[in-house]
């Protein structure tokens, strides 16, 4: 397994670094910019009135008419370009096996090596689990970084920081989890790649829409969005311990499930 990990290593280790790096840049900034779009969302409210639906979709709970320091705090960790690179790095690193393998006509090589094909899912499951964990990781330090130099009412606590990393953190998993499943039954990596990405757009999409539509509350919880709510986690004070609960049941089914298909399966290259 040593020698899974190393391979593995050498294939992510520029684009884990990449997306490291940007998340660390972006949280820093969005920590940063936090003062003075404290003072100017009331405006923002007043002159572009669906950005407080789009807010209200992206923290699960009403804000009011004006964004607290709390809330805002939420935000950073909901926003769009926080979920793209997270949901970025589960989609890079999840289709490489099978789909880019089969895509690309590697797979033969690959599974005529002397591991099985359990060993080589599981090592491909630690990798995804440790690269999501030091992305995450240096986009934290990015956000403490700057939060350093905020008023004390706009510092994260650290209880509600290791509450809402936990939570992104589980929701990675899931994602990785149902992409790992869909690469599992795929044979082309832009394949698996587009119907991820769909599913992602209509999780967003339907938790937007349960804000105002009746139907689409009553299926809320089928979007993975619906168990990710930093600005509950602020709010409350306390640990998220359903929502994590729900999105280690999906990544548990999920990878399982991915696993069984990918070592029953015919594969070789087409």
């Amino acid at each position: 397994m040593k020698g899974l990990l190393r391979k593995i290593y050498l294939e992510i280790h520029w684009p884990v670094l990449y997306f490291s790096l940007g998340l660390a840049t972006i949280m820093w900034l969005l920590t940063a910019l936090l003062p003075k779009v404290l003072g100017d969302v009331h405006r923002v409210f007043d002159k572009i009135p669906f950005v407080k639906p789009l807010i209200t979709a992206l923290l699960g709970m009403d804000p009011g008419d004006e964004l607290s320091a709390e809330m805002m705090q939420a935000f950073l960790w909901v926003h769009p370009t926080v979920l793209s690179l997270t949901w970025a790095q589960a989609l890079m690193y999840c289709t490489r096996m099978p789909a880019a393998e089969i895509d690309r006509g590697s797979v033969d090589f690959l599974l005529g090596l002397p591991v099985s094909r359990w060993k080589l899912y599981v090592s491909e499951a630690i990798g995804c689990v440790l690269s999501g964990a030091v992305i995450l990781l240096v986009g934290l330090t990015g956000h403490l970084m700057a939060a350093s130099s905020l008023q004390p009412d706009m510092r994260p606590g650290w209880f509600a920081l290791f509450g809402i990393l936990s939570n992104l953190m589980a929701m990675y998993l899931a994602v990785c989890g149902l992409t790992f499943l869909i690469s599992a039954n795929s044979d082309r990596r832009g394949r698996a790649i587009g119907i991820m990405f769909a599913i992602l757009l209509a999780s967003f999409l339907l938790n937007f829409l349960a804000q105002f539509w009746d139907p689409a509350k009553a299926v809320s919880f089928l979007s993975i969005m619906e168990y990710y709510r930093p600005a509950v986690v602020i709010k409350s004070g306390s640990f998220p311990w359903q929502d994590v609960a729900v999105l280690a049941v999906i990544t548990v089914v999920t990878w399982t499930t991915g696993g069984v298909i990918f070592k029953m399966r015919s594969i070789c290259t087409v």
